[in-house]
């Protein structure tokens, strides 16, 4: 990914005087000409080389192709055997993980750079909604499964999942409205124009990235190291899905990074240290796009060890008979009332 040629109209253009040479030898010979080319380049603006140009196209197609198929994969497996709907109580955070990876693998062609078709700009403000939209409604259901567990699915509380599930939903479509509006489309080209937009949409787009992709992980570990070392209630539940925020951690920092410098509160020395940046930029939203692939198999490697982890068994003073235990069984046992001794007897000496 990535091509640099920014040399090629110079060199195409020297080679039309290759036969004055001699004239220009003779001519730096006559005059010793000492320029300070250092000078030169400082002035120069300084460019980077873009990691994710248009020939990045074949890797933003197989990453949405192995999403897509992945994510339909993983739903399928947890959408057909509903009689076994009770093994897994996190299934419908499950759910909804897959359909926001798949959501993502989906727009993740309309937003390459090297396709050039995209000429509504409805269409690609749309795209621009759901590529971040879906990725911090995932952000908000880990946090969430984190925090209160296995209860998200239980049935008692399906008033109280409903409305949650609503909730999150809706405030990650809050979170991914700037962007939204900030998107445009240039040649055909759909692309983030935060110059022509108001100034407090970008500082919204980074405010919400840092906190849904860099400090709730960081919170959710600091929360398990000190009930962990302190020990007085639990805290949050560790799972492998956790993995998810390692591929969105790095975007929501260069994102910061990135805002710090255009706003110019933060001075990059060289041009070296711009360059940095940038390919720091294109990395962290190249592994942001290859989440859509890991997602499903994350989810499938947290079903396997939920399904595979026995249940806990009640105890038999807290189960209820039924009609299918056999007679003598558990379910037919019969608790028969000790009466105090000293009542027994007071009614013997009245009856006497």
């Amino acid at each position: 990914m990535g091509n640099c040629l920014q040399h090629r109209v110079a060199d195409e253009d020297a080679t039309k005087f290759t036969l004055g040479e001699d004239i220009w030898d003779e001519f730096n010979d006559s005059y010793d000409m000492n320029y300070n080319y250092s000078i030169v380049e400082a002035a120069a603006p300084c460019r980077s080389c873009p990691l994710l140009d248009d020939s990045s196209l074949p890797f933003f197609v197989l990453a949405s192709v192995l999403g897509i198929l992945a994510g339909g994969a993983v739903l399928f497996a947890l959408l057909r055997p509903l009689f076994r709907w009770r093994v897994c109580p996190e299934r419908p955070v499950l759910v909804q993980l897959a359909v926001g990876s798949t959501l993502f693998s989906i727009v993740v062609p309309i937003l390459a750079p090297g396709l050039n078709g995209v000429q509504s700009t409805a269409l690609c403000r749309l795209a621009h909604l759901l590529w971040y939209g879906s990725a911090f409604a995932q952000a908000l259901l880990i946090g969430c499964h984190a925090c209160l567990g296995p209860k998200l699915g239980v049935g008692h509380v399906a008033g109280i999942t409903l409305w949650l599930t609503v909730g999150l939903w809706g405030a990650a479509l809050l979170l991914g409205l700037p962007v939204t509006l900030a998107s445009d489309t240039s040649r055909g080209l759909c692309s983030l124009s935060f110059n022509k937009s108001p100034r407090f949409l970008p500082l919204l787009h980074v405010v919400a990235s840092l906190t849904a992709f860099t400090l709730l992980p960081l919170g959710l570990l600091g929360t398990k190291a000190l009930t962990k070392a302190w020990g007085r209630w639990p805290g949050p539940c560790v799972s492998v899905l956790w993995v998810w925020f390692v591929f969105w951690w790095p975007h929501g920092v260069a994102l910061g990074l990135d805002f710090l410098v255009r706003s110019k509160s933060l001075v990059l020395p060289t041009c070296l240290a711009q360059q940095a940046l940038d390919l720091l930029l294109h990395l962290a939203e190249a592994l942001a796009i290859l989440h859509g692939v890991a997602t499903p198999l994350l989810l499938a490697l947290f079903y396997h060890q939920t399904t595979r982890t026995p249940l806990p068994s009640l105890p038999l003073s807290v189960r209820r008979p039924s009609h299918l235990d056999p007679p003598g069984g558990a379910g037919s046992r019969t608790t028969y009332a000790v009466r105090p001794a000293g009542r027994d007897q007071s009614r013997g000496q009245r009856r006497r």
